[in-house]
């Protein structure tokens, strides 16, 4: 990681009937935000929760990266598909968070 670069750890809760369309789209992220410059070559890791809540780890290329996402029309139309299939929780809601060595599935 450099010294910018960015680790984030998120969570999607997937609407009801949207759990495999949620996975498609996790699986699809982290490629198209690297397309875009915008994430590193850093693999991300994702896994699934008991409650079938997605946790996502990857890297932002830099703070700077970030905002820039914000602004990116095709950032934002995958956040709109993100959207329409999940809701985003703080990873601390996440039940498995609460355990010293928390475990999680694999995103199958």
């Amino acid at each position: 990681m450099s010294d910018t670069s960015r680790l984030v750890i998120v969570g999607y809760r997937p609407k009801p009937g949207c759990a495999s369309a949620l996975k498609v789209l996790v699986r699809s992220h982290v490629p198209r935000l690297q397309a875009l410059g915008l994430a590193t070559e850093r693999v991300p890791i994702c896994m699934q929760a008991a409650d079938g809540t997605v946790v996502e780890v990857f890297e932002w290329r830099s703070p700077e990266a970030i905002e820039q996402a914000h602004a990116d029309p095709e950032v934002q139309l995958m956040w709109g598909e993100f959207a329409e299939v999940c809701d985003y929780v703080p990873v601390g809601e996440i039940a498995e968070s609460a355990q010293l060595f928390s475990e999680f599935a694999t995103l199958d």
